[in-house]
């Protein structure tokens, strides 16, 4: 397992230029990224893998869409992929297989009205992610899999409107919001944050609601990765709050300001750098 103490001892102080962070996802792919180890690379990508998702999905519905730069993939390479699925050729190894699967999906299926194509990407896309092979990442992936859809399934209830068919995923927590009738569909004891996502599923505005779900969501990757000080989860901790706090910036400036600080004072309280290191 590889360390990082130095990576996360230079981990940059805040600095706000026209209500934006001086440092960002972005940067973090440009910067640090580079210094990782290929196996680490490999799970980082896992995080970036959401911007190639809807790229993707732009381009399958127009070749000259523009796209969001923080992926994995340029758009060139995604428009060689899909042309590859369309030519039945193998894929290449550096596309992860969900991606062309899922172009073959969508080829096969993007005229039936019964096929929602995000939904098919999303339902791959953590699917594979939850294979990673590291607990860590994968529980993080299986736990934001059950916050959207448990709060997808608690709003549409209250909507009336049918709940199985826009659950996304085949896990026994998708299962059994599918089939439960129950209050909280069964899930009260197995999963711990259920309570609370049911309240928020309550909640009238969409803002608070966002802030609160992303709440839920930094509590347990601070609670989970407690032991893991110089490693990849930290990392990959960090890159998930600061895309957090971005959101928030966006929303509530000052808040969001106030967030970054914090994070970024406590994992600097963290490093103890080992005296091997020091010299």
């Amino acid at each position: 397992m590889s360390n990082y103490y130095y990576l996360v001892a230079g981990l940059p102080s805040v600095s706000l230029d026209d209500g934006k962070l001086s440092y960002t996802v972005e940067n973090f792919k440009s910067e640090l990224y580079p210094s990782l180890s290929d196996k680490d690379k490999k799970l980082i990508d896992l995080f970036y893998l959401k911007f190639d998702n809807i790229n993707l999905l732009k381009l399958l519905k127009d070749k000259d869409a523009g796209i969001d730069e923080r992926g994995n993939f340029s758009a060139e390479e995604l428009l060689l992929l899909i042309e590859a699925v369309r030519q039945g050729d193998a894929c290449e190894k550096k596309f992860p297989s969900y991606l062309y699967d899922f172009i073959a999906l969508y080829l096969q299926n993007s005229g039936e009205e019964h096929f929602v194509a995000e939904e098919a990407l999303a339902a791959a896309y953590y699917a594979y992610a939850m294979r990673c092979g590291n607990r860590f990442i994968s529980r993080w992936f299986e736990f934001s899999l059950n916050v959207n859809n448990i709060l997808s399934a608690f709003i549409l209830r209250k909507y009336k409107m049918e709940v199985a068919p826009r659950i996304v995923g085949d896990t026994e927590v998708c299962e059994q919001l599918r089939t439960s009738n129950a209050r909280d569909f069964g899930l009260g004891e197995q999963l711990a944050y259920m309570e609370e996502l049911q309240r928020i599923a309550e909640m009238e505005e969409l803002v608070e609601r966002e802030k609160k779900t992303d709440l839920l969501a930094w509590k347990w990757l601070e609670d989970e990765s407690f032991f893991n000080y110089f490693t990849v989860e930290r990392l990959f901790v960090f890159l998930l709050q600061l895309e957090m706090i971005e959101r928030w910036i966006s929303l509530d400036k000052e808040k969001g300001n106030e967030l970054f600080r914090q994070m970024i004072q406590h994992l600097k309280e963290e490093v103890q750098i080992p005296e091997e290191f020091r010299k």
